[in-house]
């Protein structure tokens, strides 16, 4: 893996931003980025609240996601040239109703150098980002986990 410091870090937050336009729709950002580990914040607006006045599934969905997916080109990134990143299975949990900002910490649930060890034997790898949920007062509102695999790409 390349070198990874703070220009490195700043330069995948704005290539994600600019490449997934539902995370600028949101207001997503990011607070933290290091290979492993990704710390995304999205600010409380109304139009995000669902009937009882927390945010919707659909945007809380979106906030854990991102950040799991923001840990797969922090950590992998230098192996995109060979493989497609997919998101196989999610699961999530709802612990209590989020009122305020909210706050994704994912971490990736796997050692990177067993997932490259894997697709170097030719195998797809598969590998879970741990996402917690919480509000900015650091009341924990959910969890989710996605399980990723990195695809090989077909050489041609």
């Amino acid at each position: 893996m390349t070198a990874f410091d703070a220009e490195t870090a700043e330069q995948i937050k704005a290539g994600f931003l600019a490449t997934v336009p539902f995370v600028r729709t949101l207001g997503l950002r990011f607070e933290e980025l290091e290979p492993g580990r990704s710390v995304m914040r999205l600010a409380d607006r109304p139009e995000h609240h669902n009937h009882i006045g927390g945010p919707h599934a659909g945007v809380m969905f979106t906030l854990a996601e991102s950040a799991s997916g923001s840990i797969i080109i922090s950590t992998f990134g230098d192996q995109l040239d060979r493989v497609v990143p997919l998101p196989t299975t999610v699961t999530q949990t709802f612990e209590k109703v989020a009122m305020g900002d909210m706050v994704a910490e994912a971490r990736l649930g796997r050692p990177r150098e067993e997932v490259i060890a894997e697709l170097d034997d030719g195998k797809r790898p598969e590998f879970p980002v741990e996402v917690e949920l919480r509000t900015e007062d650091g009341t924990v509102t959910g969890h989710v986990t996605v399980i990723w695999t990195l695809k090989p790409k077909r050489r041609d």
